[in-house]
C-alpha cells in the first residue's frame, strides 16, 4: 500500500497562470507569418503580467518562509509573463528558488504557420463538434493536450511522494522552508486540461468550462486531509463563472473543508 503523503510535503498551494495578452490575442495576422512559440507580450500584456506579480505577492504570505517554484510553458508570451511578475514586483531572489521550463505546459498545437481564416473555421468546426475531441488538422486535439499535462502532473506527484520537490528547494536555501508556492505559467486550454485532470473531470464536465482570460488565474490550495480546492481561494460565484456545476462546486468544497 502506497503511503499518504504527509502535509509538509506539499506546496501550499499552486497557481495556475494564463499568460498576459500577446501580439497574437492582439492582431491574428501575426499568426501567419510568425511561429506561434515565439509570439510575444504586447504592451498591454505586459502591464498584465506586472499585475498579475502584484496579485501573486498577496495571495503568498509575508512569512519570511515562503518560497515560489515557477514551471513555464517554452514560448515566448508565457516566459515573458513569468518575467515581469518577478521583475515588476521586486520578489527577493532567495524566494524565487526554481524556475524549470516545461515543455509539456505548451500550447495546443494547431500548425505551423496558421491562415486566420482558416483557424477560424477550425475553431468553429471544434465547438461544433466537441473541444475535447476535436483533432486540428496537422496539429492536437485537446485529449492530445491533456495526455501530455497528465505526465506533468504524474512526474509532479511522485515528486510530491518522494519528498524530492521539497529536496530541491531545502538544497537551493540549504534550509527547511515552512510554506512553498508552485506557480505554472501556461495556456488556456492547457490550464482548463490541468484542471481536469487534478479533479478527474469529465469529458462532459470539461466542455462547459470557460477558458481563463489573459493573465486570468486559478489558485488550488491546501485544505482538509491533504487536498487541494479551488474554494479556499476563490469565491462561489467565479466557480460558478468558470463553468463549473453544483456538483463540482461541492466537491470543491469537501475537498477544502471536509464538510460542506
Amino acid at each position: 500500500m502506497t503511503k499518504p503523503i504527509e502535509k509538509s510535503q506539499l506546496p501550499k498551494r499552486i497557481i495556475l497562470v494564463r499568460h498576459g495578452e500577446s501580439e497574437g490575442n492582439e492582431n491574428e495576422a501575426v499568426l501567419e507569418y510568425v511561429p506561434n512559440y515565439k509570439i510575444k507580450l504586447s504592451k498591454k500584456g505586459i502591464h498584465q503580467a506586472q499585475q498579475m506579480g502584484s496579485k501573486i505577492k498577496e495571495i503568498v504570505t509575508d512569512n519570511k518562509g515562503s518560497k515560489l517554484f515557477f514551471y513555464v510553458s517554452p514560448s515566448n508570451r508565457t516566459r515573458e509573463t513569468m518575467e515581469q511578475m518577478i521583475e515588476s514586483t521586486n520578489f527577493p531572489r532567495e524566494r524565487v528558488v526554481v524556475v524549470r521550463e516545461e515543455c509539456r505546459l505548451r500550447e495546443q498545437h494547431f500548425g505551423n504557420y496558421q491562415e486566420i481564416e482558416a483557424r477560424r473555421k477550425i475553431k468553429c468546426k471544434r465547438n461544433n463538434y466537441g473541444k475535447f475531441f476535436y483533432r486540428v488538422p496537422d496539429g492536437e486535439s485537446s485529449a492530445d493536450v491533456y495526455d501530455r499535462v497528465s505526465t506533468f502532473i504524474e512526474g509532479m506527484w511522485r515528486d510530491m511522494e518522494s519528498n524530492k520537490l521539497m529536496s530541491m528547494i531545502s538544497n537551493n536555501n540549504g534550509e527547511d522552508e515552512e510554506e512553498v508556492s508552485l506557480i505554472v505559467v501556461s495556456h488556456g486550454l492547457t490550464i482548463l486540461l490541468f484542471l481536469m485532470k487534478w479533479f478527474n473531470w469529465t469529458v462532459d464536465q470539461f466542455e462547459n468550462l470557460t477558458n481563463p482570460t489573459n493573465c486570468e488565474y486559478r489558485v488550488l490550495e491546501l485544505g482538509f486531509n491533504g487536498e487541494y480546492s479551488l474554494s479556499i481561494h476563490h469565491h462561489l460565484h467565479q466557480l460558478q463563472e468558470w463553468g463549473l456545476s453544483e456538483d463540482m462546486i461541492r466537491d470543491q468544497q469537501l475537498r477544502a473543508h471536509g464538510r460542506l
